[in-house]
């Protein structure tokens, strides 16, 4: 279309070319990377496949290519949210299969895995492979008695000798293990550790532990860590003299380097700036050793990122000029630099960087219809706002103004506002190019990603706002977020709605029974019940509600207090409801419960339970129904500017 002269047309009624369909078919989701010799690797989830994910190849000058065959899906489900379910090492791949959970090798010459551990109970995570002794090490999570916590270890797995079992146990007696790290000669094993009701960004432990020949440790000591520091991602040195880790014992996730030889721990570039991450997932990566004075690292600060080179030695920090800004999973080898990365004008992409020439190669994006289908002109980047909150504090965001070439507002009129609260809670907006994003805005829309009090990127201090206060902070700064826009004529104050996920699902339900201020919203997968929650869910979480909202049932009249379901007398906005039928981590229930108590209050609600789908939704089908149905129903229910598809 594009015609020369814009259409004339009220915001929120704009017709897009960026639809559901190209959003479904056409993205692929992009995870962790790996380096193995002369070959990259990195994990694809594909909604067309039913969301498979698929472990694939690149080499130089060469073609992609897939490595683990149909129908296998590379996928673990230890802590319920996964990662690191796949590693390389040789050209041979290990991995998890998610239909049952068993640890599988793969070799280079070769498309049949084959199994490395028995049917059962029992899931494999964040493994590394000791070459010396023939064994993947790594963590495993046990549910073979239903009527206890499943208990989580980090056992050897033998490489070669597919029928010894299940694996041999080398460290337990903590509620949760992560990041074994193997040193280059096989002669020791560092891990982290935490226990309830601690999770990983508040309080982890760093042990070190000699192997003998057969690979049993010795008795473990402590490097770092405890209640309240949060260590993030051990790695070895090239020589094993050193373990190199994130810690945010100042404040902040900066670099520290242990020498095994002298004790010493020397903090590396010490700023006001997150090196580490909230350990939602296994396989996380943030830096990697470049060469015995160097690493590779990414930093965020103010919510925004960068890469940079650090030398280990004198603590320089050089900033790595590239065209992205934000980063993920950075691993480094031979003066190669691969990680996924994305930008305002790029989609999330597997990125191999050559830091001789300072030359960057995609070698996959997230989605190609930006390129083939010219969409680029019809993108909005994001811009960064931090904006007046509660109790003399500030909180951020990033604000996406509508825009369409094709069309022009009438004089006066102002757009619909949709507020996005994201996931975690502990989680981040991020401003990487989504046509998620895109879709709202390029139908006269603005979009509103809030990093309200609690999230990552701005610090410890930031991160604990939310201590004992969910579902206060995080309302507040969500309100005061879109308040700031209306304030600046940029958002219509009687067309505001808040969405969002998981955790950013309940912050969007509160945010409708508590605050009289957005006209509307949706529920992804989101909590309503948060005593429900506190009783009834995976061990991984089960205790993250003592630090939330504290504990139950001590303090059930507080869970009460905060949790929608019983004060759904003052939900008088309509809301829709989107839910995965097999969701643990939120079950169906939880959506149920507010959507009956709404119907018998005549309020518009909306219900879609999608068969076959978790926490999250993966496949192309439900990806598109979803985001329609939100649409839809906000164009009939509060927007009033007809359908927009």
């Amino acid at each position: 279309m594009c015609a020369d002269a814009p259409k004339a047309a009220p915001y929120g009624s704009w017709k897009s070319p960026i639809t559901s369909d190209l959003i479904a078919a056409e993205s692929i989701g992009l995870a962790e990377v790996c380096l193995d010799g002369e070959d990259f690797y990195w994990l694809e989830s594909r909604p067309s496949e039913g969301g498979r994910n698929v472990v694939a190849r690149g080499r130089p000058g060469g073609v992609n290519q897939d490595v683990t065959p149909a129908p296998f899906n590379v996928r673990t489900r230890v802590h319920e949210y996964g990662g690191g379910a796949w590693t390389v090492s040789n050209g041979t791949l290990y991995f998890s299969h998610d239909s049952d959970r068993r640890l599988y090798r793969l070799d280079s010459d070769t498309q049949h895995p084959v199994a490395l551990t028995p049917e059962g109970a029992w899931r494999y995570a964040d493994g590394v492979i000791d070459h010396r002794r023939a064994q993947w090490i790594g963590v495993r999570e046990d549910h073979t008695d239903p009527n206890v916590e499943p208990v989580n270890s980090i056992v050897a797995v033998s490489t070669n000798n597919p029928g010894l079992g299940a694996g041999r146990v080398l460290a337990a007696g903590h509620n949760f293990f992560s990041s074994p790290r193997l040193s280059p000669d096989a002669s020791m094993l560092a891990w982290l550790a935490w226990d309830h009701p601690n999770m990983p960004w508040m309080g982890t432990t760093l042990y070190l532990a000699s192997l003998d020949e057969s690979g049993v440790p010795g008795e473990p000591t402590v490097v770092a860590g405890g209640n309240s520091e949060s260590i993030f991602q051990p790695e070895w040195s090239l020589d094993g003299s050193s373990l190199f880790f994130a810690s945010d014992r100042t404040g902040w996730w900066n670099l520290y380097r242990y020498d095994l030889t002298t004790f010493e721990l020397k903090s590396l570039a010490p700023m006001s700036a997150e090196f580490g991450q909230p350990q939602w997932l296994f396989g996380m990566s943030t830096y990697s050793i470049l060469d015995a004075e160097h690493l590779v690292c990414s930093y965020t600060s103010k919510g925004q990122g960068a890469l940079a080179l650090l030398n280990s030695t004198s603590g320089k920090l050089s900033t790595i000029d590239t065209p992205f800004n934000n980063f993920f999973s950075v691993r480094a080898k031979n003066r190669k630099v691969m990680f996924r990365g994305g930008a305002a004008a790029i989609p999330w992409s597997i990125v191999l960087l050559d830091l001789d020439s300072g030359k960057s190669e995609i070698l996959k994006k997230s989605t190609l219809v930006v390129v083939d289908a010219g969409l680029n002109k019809y993108f909005t980047p994001a811009q960064t706002i931090e904006y007046p909150t509660e109790n003399g504090k500030t909180a951020f965001g990033l604000y996406y103004p509508p825009f369409n070439p094709d069309y022009a507002p009438p004089e006066g009129d102002k757009p619909p506002l949709l507020v996005r609260c994201h996931g975690g809670p502990t989680g981040a907006a991020f401003s990487t190019l989504d046509l998620r994003v895109q879709y709202w805005t390029s139908r006269g829309i603005a979009f509103l990603d809030v990093n309200y009090g609690g999230s990552t990127g701005f610090g410890r201090e930031f991160r604990e706002r939310l201590h004992l206060n969910w579902g206060v902070v995080d309302l507040d700064d969500c309100v005061n977020g879109a308040k700031f826009l209306v304030q600046q004529d940029l958002a219509d104050e009687s067309r505001c709605v808040i969405t969002g996920g998981s955790a950013g699902g309940y912050t969007a339900l509160a945010a409708l029974a508590f605050r009289s201020y957005f006209s509307g919203g949706a529920s992804h997968y989101g909590v309503s019940d948060i005593a429900a929650l506190a009783r009834d869910t995976h061990k991984f979480e089960s205790r993250y509600m003592d630090w939330l909202i504290g504990r139950y049932p001590e303090q059930k009249a507080r869970y009460q207090e905060r949790s929608p379901i019983y004060h759904v007398g003052q939900l008088s906005k309509p809301v829709i409801f989107l839910q995965g039928e097999e969701d643990a981590i939120v079950p169906p229930s939880q959506s149920e419960l507010m959507v009956e108590a709404l119907r018998r209050r005549g309020i518009p609600v909306g219900y879609l339970l999608f068969s076959g789908e978790q926490h999250g939704f993966r496949k192309a089908e439900h990806i598109k129904r979803a985001l329609d149905a939100e649409l839809y129903f906000y164009a009939v229910n509060v927007f009033r500017t007809g359908l927009s598809f």
